[in-house]
């Protein structure tokens, strides 16, 4: 996608918490039993860390984006939580977790191969004995869709439409995807750039940074992962 900058800047960053995934809760309640301290890999606005501390885990935070941890600062509770500026496939807070995580889909923006198996090593860094590695991301249906490009509407009002214009490329598993909004105040874009890949292809990236499946799950409360799912949870643990 020509001039896309894959750190998210200060409009997305003011708008980032206008539309919430409404399971923010469930995300909460399902990392919090996995320890009493985390680390999570592209914190954002801190829309999962500080309800995740309020839980009672103390959380750090890496984030590409300063943008985005700007706006984490604005928030109740935000002085509780250390992030380090950075990329989260080589960025190190220097200490070790029970538990890492990342949301979202967001491993999907790390475009290469080569990055998403760097993430995998930088987690297995960061964690301590018995700790776990989890991701959370949507299964890749793109790719079956006639000549791989495509526009999905996404809301449709009197006087707002939104829509998401994509374009996926199988050769390099790019996705390129703008969601377009159209209003009376005029045109707003929201370009996003992700490289997708399918459970498996995660697990062999868990193998070669010393990781193993432990548990997949279709959602965020203990649902089955099947045929039918469209999201998975995957938790890693060491393979030793």
């Amino acid at each position: 996608m020509k001039g896309f900058n894959p750190s998210f800047g200060p409009e997305t960053a003011v708008t980032y918490d206008n539309s919430p995934r409404g399971d923010e809760a469930d995300t909460v309640r399902f990392l919090a039993g996995f320890g009493k301290n985390a680390l999570e890999f592209a914190i954002g606005t801190g829309r999962i860390a500080l309800p995740l501390k309020e839980a009672g885990v103390d959380v750090d935070g890496i984030e590409l984006s300063p943008h985005m941890v700007a706006r984490l600062r604005e928030k109740l509770g935000n002085d509780a939580i250390d992030v380090v500026i950075g990329d989260m496939s080589r960025a190190t807070t220097g200490r070790a977790y029970d538990l890492v995580y990342l949301v979202y889909n967001t491993i999907t923006n790390l475009l290469t191969q080569d990055d998403q198996v760097r993430c995998f090593e930088n987690a297995a860094r960061h964690l301590a004995p018995g700790g776990v590695f989890v991701i959370e991301c949507g299964l890749p249906s793109w790719a079956a869709r006639q000549r791989h490009q495509f526009i999905d509407v996404e809301s449709l009002e009197i006087d707002r439409v939104g829509f998401d214009v994509n374009r996926y490329d199988p050769a390099t598993q790019i996705l390129d995807e703008n969601h377009v909004e159209i209003s009376a105040d005029g045109i707003r874009f929201g370009p996003i750039r992700q490289r997708l890949a399918y459970p498996a292809e995660f697990d062999l990236m868990a193998r070669i940074a010393g990781l193993r499946l432990r548990d997949r799950w279709g959602g965020w409360n203990g649902e089955e992962f099947t045929a039918a799912s469209t999201r998975h949870v995957s938790v890693y643990e060491a393979a030793a």
